[in-house]
Formats: C-alpha cells, structure tokens, sequence
C-alpha cells in the first residue's frame, strides 16, 4: 500500500501556523519527527522551508537596513518565524547533509552582521541553533569559536550565559578521552589573542575561560598557565587584580579532576597508613589495670592523631599532589622583575599592593630568585602600627631562602627586631616579631648572631604565653641548627652538638637514595635478632644443664687438676691456668698484629696498618675483658661454695668451670660479632651502585612509617629505651620550605585578641542559653525534691561520748559565766526618760 505523503508545506502555511491561524500551530515540531523517522520522503517539503528561510533571512536583513523593525508590527512576525525555522532546520541538519550544507554559514553571518540589533528573542534562538550544529559535528569548534566570543560581549546576560556554557563544555568534551594538541592549540590561540587584546570585556572573557579549564584540569599545560600569568600585566587594572587573586587563591579553590585515577590516589593521600606493632595495640587494651590501660588508649589514640596530623600537613605540602601555576613559568626572574616594577609605578589601593606583593614573594620563594630591591622596598612598610603588618611580614618571609645574601636581608632583619622586639613594645607583637625572626632564620641562618640570640632567648620567662612560646620555638630552632650560638643551659641534649649552618652558596649534593640506609640497618637488625635467637637458645640450654658427667669435665682444659686436690689448690691453678692463657693470648694477637703491620709496610702504607692495630687492640681488650669477667665469676662461685661446706665443693666446682668456659667463649664470639659488624659499617659497602627495585622502595616507606610511629609512641611514654631527642624537631629542607606557605595567622598563634564589646555581649548571651532564670538559694533549697543533704546528715549524726560529755561541760562553764556577768553589767541609761 502506497504511502499517503502530507500536504505541502508552503511558506504560507508556514507563515500561518506561526502566527496562530487557519494552519495547526505544532505543524513544525510533527514535521521534524516525520523527517527524522523517514528523511527521504520530506526532501520537498525540506527544500521548501530552507526556501522560505532563505527569504525570511533576506526580508529581514533588507528592514534592518531601512530600520523599519521598531515601527511595523511585521517584522515582529518576521523574527519569531525566522528563529522557529533556524531551530527546525538545525534539528533536521544530520538528515539532509547535503540540501543544508551551507545553514551554518547562513545563521553564522547573521550573528555576526546583525548580532547587536537582533531581537533578543531571535538571537537566542539563532545561538541554539548554531550550538546545536556544532554539538551535532556538522561545523567544527574552531571555525565558530571567535564568534562565541564576540557573543558574550554584545550585553546580552541569556546569549553570553550560552555561548560561554557551550564553549567550557565543548573542549572538556573534546579532551575527555584523549586530547587533540592540533585542535587545542588553535582555540588557545584564539583565547590566547582575545585576552591579549587591550578592550577590557573581551580580555576579561577570555581570562574566564581560560581560568576555567586550567581549575578543571582540562588545560593544565604550561602555556595556558604562563598565558594567565601574563595578565598580570594587563593594562586593565581589574584583569590584573584578576588574575593575581586567581594565583594567590588557586590552592584554596575546589579543583575538579575528570580522572578516577587522581580521585583514588588523593583519597589515599587523604587517609593516611599508620603502622603500628600489634604487640603495643595489644598492651593498651589488654594489660595492666582498668585505668591504665585506659590511660594507654588515650595515649594511643593521642599518638594515631598526631601521625596523621604529620602526614596529612606533609603530604598537603610537599606531596605530589602539590601545585601552583607559578611554578610553570618560563622566565620566573623577568616575571618578578616586571611585576616588581609596576608594583612601584602603580597608583592602586593599599589591598591590590599588598596582593602584588604577596605574589612576588611567593614566585621569589618558589624559584629561588634574586630580586635585590625588594627587601628595602618592604623595610618601609615594617612597622607594628602598619595595616596587615602580618600579611606583609608573611611575604618577606616568603621571600628569604639560602640563595639571597645576608647582606641584603639584614637591614630588613634588623628592622624587623628593632621595631618589634623591644621592652615597651606590646606583647602581641613582640610574640610576631619572635615567630618572624625565627621563620628567616629558618631558610638564612646566617642571619642570626650569638648576642642577639643570647637576648631573644631571655623572653621564654615572659609571663605572656605568646612571647614564651615564641622564645622557646627559638631556642628549640637553633639547638638543631647551631647549638653553639646558645648558652649551655639552654642547649639541652642536641643531637648535633657540632652542627654549623652552611656557608653561603653551599649546596648539599645527595650521594645515595634517601632511606636507603633504612634497607640495611633493616637487614642488619634481623641477623642481630636470629644471633641473638641462637645465643638465647644456647644460654637456655646452659641454664638448663645438670651436672655434667666426669668424662666431659676431666676432658676440658685445666678441669683435670681440679678433681685432685682441694679447693685453695684448685683456685691457684686455675689463676695460673689463666695468666698463662691470657699471656699466650696477647703474645699471640701481637704476632699477628707484628706480622699484619708489616705486610702492610710492605703492600700498601702505615694507615691500614694503624687502622689494623687498633682494631686488633679492640679486640684484645673484649676477649680479655670477657675472660677476667668469667675468672671473676668462678672466683664468686668458689668462695660461696667455701662458705657452704666441702661436701659438694667438687661437683659445684665442676659445674660452675663449665659454665665458666662457656661465658667466656660466648662473650669473645660476641665481641668478634660486634667487631665485625663495626667494621662493616667503616667500610664503603658494594651495595652502594645496587639498583632499587619498585619493592625496595615500598619496603622504604614502610620503614620510614614504622619508624616514626615508633619514635610517635615513644615520645608518648608508650615504648621505653628509644632516644625521643631527634623527634622534638625536624628541620624542613629548603625545597619544603620554598614550597610552605607562610600563614599570616601563624606569625600570631597564641595571641590573645583583645574582643569588641559586641563580642562579648555575644559571650554572655550565650553562657546564659542553658540556665535557667535567676532564683535566690534558698528559694532553690525549698524547691529540692530529693533527701538530706550531706551537712543536714552531718548535723543529725550522734556524737561519740567524750565528745558529748565536752560540749555539755562546755555549755555549763558558759552558762556560769553568763551568770557571773549579768549582775554587774551595766546596760545604759535609757534615751527617751
């Protein structure tokens, strides 16, 4: 059966159902579904209304230019037909490439002629339509990405909304899967030249943009960052303030990421591991009495919060998740220098200075620049009086690091303690400048000399808790640092005694993995532990052993006298038995020594030879030591045995010059083992060039945190016998210094703010929400609803009986004395007689 096609859609129809007459007024949308459902059977009915539109295009161009729209009620019609017919056509775009081939052209060259003066009902509709083409791919991004630009600058809030939207969503759409560097690099053009431009509204547009995609992650390239840098130079003052606020507040700004793999890897960066041993889990829940083993989970739980606390600030700061888009610039020295410059020529308010400062800081501290007119321009604003002096001395502190000279911050640095840290200064900013001066300190220690020291110190006894505790930060910074320049008492138990600041210009060069010593000491402890598992499994059966029988002690040296004669006989030669082993023994490590020492003369110098006669002395003196503390034993064991009879003196003597041989053996096989053991540690080691694999590695990390959650537990009082003194402060590197940002609210932790008067009515206000209304006590004592109270009981408890018989006697020597007065005692004469 033939299909019965619809009727023609003429222009007149077209015309009339818009309008509302004789025609169906949803005649287009019916149409668009037929078309979509059966595209060849509506070419005629296409070609009609892409000829009507065609017309209604040129009907209206031709009353634009006479600027007849406003008077006639037409073209009114005109524009509401027009913009139905874009949005149908672009609709039916995929269907028909070829018939509509130039649409987008068409509605292109209408926006850009005529966008101003179109209505803003038929711009709306003529934007759709062109959005809807380039999300269908029928025209490319990059030929219409200028005209969405100048779209968002004609004043129109609805069209600029739209055409900003497509663009945003169009590049994330484009670099979702994988990223097109030919396309990007067009469009960036295309941004990269509106925001260069001097007209304030399209550089700001673009700006936006770009700001946009680098936030999500889309552009997140060095040319996109060093674009948006640049507009710190634009001759805009609100683009410039723009884009120094979008480097000074990028951090804080919520960054989303499109990729599951950074969203996993920040989760575990969020939630740190803590390893703890399960022996000091156990302890804190099973041993000990109810309250200390409550005592130990607090500890525990003070511990696993402390651990976290450091690992989430380590990895916030100096983790791979750390980023700034000053980082990626290409010329960071000209950077500062040019914004260092219009800083001082420019006439803006105190609040856009102080923004520019703090980004020269920051890119000065990031990169490690020179840049030596900035200090003295900041040693004019160093005063306590001066408006957000913190934020200011946050960026000079930002701004010092171990490649600026001394010379050039000291002027800066003596300001800072003359006009803070005096006597008559008030405590709060004594309290600053101490944190301040500990801060530059901390990244130029030159700074800092030992008069100077010796008086900041003298503030840890200042009543103010603020000023003390900056002091002792002071203090503990230098015992790490340079414990030379503080007096003796102030010193405590450094763990560097000797430790020096470096020189200017000096550079630490890392000669090996950090950690890696971590590995061998690892390796080291275990043979340890199984060494000291067998010597405890030997030393077990010593303890365990019965007398031993006559044929092994008679086959022992110098035990075969012993079951011969008495004890003072057996005590003599045995002293001789070991004068004359102890003889052979030293004659016998002298020859070896004689003999080492010239084979060294010979081969290869008198260093190794010093170095092996010293090591030979070691251990001389171990066995020998090892074997007095075992004739030493023998002779406490004889003499008891002297004082407790002779009936079992010679099986007693037996047994203790069993264990007697046996001590010293085991005590010179240990000191053989720590001889060696030391010696291993002097000598350079061939594992030096080994090649880490991605396992030694992982076994690195895991050392690091099993290490600091023992120190962690030790410095809680959890573990005994581990040496908590390199964990009261870690010096940061100057890489993780660079990378910090200097807080203006830590330069004044601990200061008491004084509160306005609003503030404390607030206080007030609130402490009273939970009482109730004011009430007399003993209106509240007659309101108790429960018994007696502890001192009503105390008054109705009976007395002991001595205690009764007192208070009477007491009461009848008051009473006679009350008595005794009353008959003399004169009352007055009356006033009223």
């Amino acid at each position: 059966m033939p299909r019965k096609h619809a009727p023609a859609f003429t222009p007149e129809a077209a015309s009339a159902s818009s309008s509302g007459g004789a025609g169906q007024p949803h005649n287009l949308p019916v149409l668009q579904a037929k078309m979509k459902r059966d595209p060849e059977g509506y070419e005629e009915e296409l070609r009609q209304l892409h000829r009507h539109f065609e017309s209604s295009v040129f009907l209206f161009q031709q009353q634009a230019a006479l600027a007849t729209t406003s008077s006639s009620g037409g073209g009114g019609e005109v524009a509401k037909e027009l913009g139905d017919l874009a949005l149908f056509l672009a609709h039916v775009a995929p269907f028909y490439p070829d018939d509509l081939a130039d649409l987008p052209d068409q509605i292109g060259g209408l926006l850009d002629t005529n966008a101003r003066g179109l209505p803003p009902g038929l711009r709306s509709h003529l934007v759709q339509a062109l959005v809807l083409l380039v999300n269908r791919k029928i025209v490319d991004l990059e030929d219409t990405m200028e005209l969405f630009m100048e779209l968002q600058v004609i004043g129109d809030r609805a069209v600029k909304k739209l055409a900003f939207s497509h663009i945003v969503h169009s590049i994330r759409r484009m670099n979702q899967k994988h990223k097109n560097e030919s396309t990007n690099r067009k469009l960036q053009n295309v941004l990269f030249k509106f925001l260069q431009a001097e007209e304030e509204s399209r550089a700001k547009r673009a700006f936006t943009i770009l700001c946009d995609l680098h936030r999500r992650r889309v552009w997140f390239d060095e040319r996109t960052t060093n674009a948006i840098c640049d507009a710190c130079f634009h001759p805009s003052s609100r683009i410039m303030i723009a884009a120094i606020s979008f480097l000074l507040g990028y951090e804080n700004a919520p960054q989303e990421d499109d990729s599951d793999a950074s969203s996993s890897e920040d989760e575990a960066d969020q939630n740190p591991q803590i390893l703890l041993s399960k022996q000091d889990v156990y302890k804190a829940n099973h041993k000990g009495t109810s309250a200390s083993k409550k005592k130990k989970k607090a500890k525990l739980q003070r511990v696993i919060r402390s651990m976290k606390r450091q690992q989430r600030k380590s990895v916030e700061e100096t983790g791979s998740s750390f980023y700034s888009p000053l980082t990626y610039l290409k010329d960071a020295q000209g950077f500062a220098e040019k914004l260092f410059s219009r800083l001082q020529k420019c006439n803006e308010r105190f609040e856009v200075r102080m923004m520019m400062l703090k980004v020269i800081a920051r890119t000065i501290g990031l990169h490690h620049l020179v840049l030596l007119n900035f200090y003295p321009y900041l040693q004019r604003y160093v005063q306590p009086h001066q408006r957000d002096v913190t934020t200011l001395l946050a960026a000079a502190v930002q701004a010092c690091h171990d490649m600026v000279p001394p010379d050039a911050v000291e002027p800066l640095f003596k300001q800072i303690v003359n006009q803070f840290v005096h006597d008559r200064s008030r405590p709060e900013a004594i309290a600053v400048g101490l944190n301040v001066v500990r801060e530059i300190c901390m990244r130029i220690p030159l700074m800092m000399n030992e008069d100077l020291l010796q008086d900041l110190v003298l503030y840890k006894k200042s009543h103010e808790k603020a000023v003390s505790i900056a002091a002792r930060s002071l203090i503990t910074l230098f015992r790490e640092i340079c414990p030379s320049l503080l007096v003796k008492k102030d010193r405590g138990r450094p763990v560097d005694p000797k430790a020096r600041p470096k020189a200017f210009g000096e550079v630490t060069v890392a000669s090996n993995v950090p950690g890696a010593e971590l590995l061998d000491e690892n390796i080291s402890s275990e043979g340890e532990s199984s060494d000291d598992e067998s010597d405890g499994f030997h030393s077990d059966d010593e303890m365990d052993l019965t007398p031993a029988p006559p044929g092994t002690e008679e086959n022992m040296e110098g035990s075969s006298v012993a079951n011969k004669h008495d004890a003072d006989g057996d005590t003599k030669e045995e002293d001789d038995a070991s004068d004359d082993e102890d003889g052979t023994d030293q004659d016998d490590s002298n020859s070896d020594s004689d003999e080492l020492d010239d084979d060294s003369d010979v081969d290869v110098g008198t260093d190794i030879s010093d170095e092996d006669e010293g090591d030979d002395g070691e251990l001389k003196e171990s066995i020998n030591g090892s074997e007095d503390e075992a004739l030493d034993q023998n002779e406490d064991s004889e003499e008891e045995d002297k004082s407790k009879g002779s009936g079992s003196k010679a099986q007693k003597r037996k047994l203790n010059d069993y264990i007697g041989q046996l001590n010293s053996a085991d005590a010179s096989l240990r000191a053989l083992k720590r001889l060696a053991t030391a010696k291993k540690a002097e000598e350079p080691s061939d594992e030096t060039g080994k090649i880490l694999s991605d396992e030694d590695f992982k076994r690195i990390k895991e050392l690091k945190a099993k290490k600091e959650a023992k120190l962690a537990l030790a410095q809680h009082g959890l573990i005994k016998g581990v040496d908590t003194r390199s964990v009261t402060f870690k010096m940061p590197s100057s890489d993780q210094l660079s990378r910090k940002r200097v807080d203006p609210l830590e330069l004044e932790a601990h200061v008491r703010r004084k509160m306005s008067k609003e503030e404390r009515l607030a206080l007030v206000k609130a402490g009273r929400e939970d009482r109730g209304p004011y009430m007399a006590r003993a209106a509240v004592k007659q309101k108790k609803t429960g018994g007696l109270s502890n001192k009503q009981k105390q008054h109705k408890k009976r007395m002991p009986l001595a205690a009764t018989r007192a208070k009477a006697a007491r009461s009848r020597q008051e009473k006679k004395q009350q008595r005794k007065r009353s008959g003399n005692q004169f009352r007055g004469r009356k006033a009223w007689k």
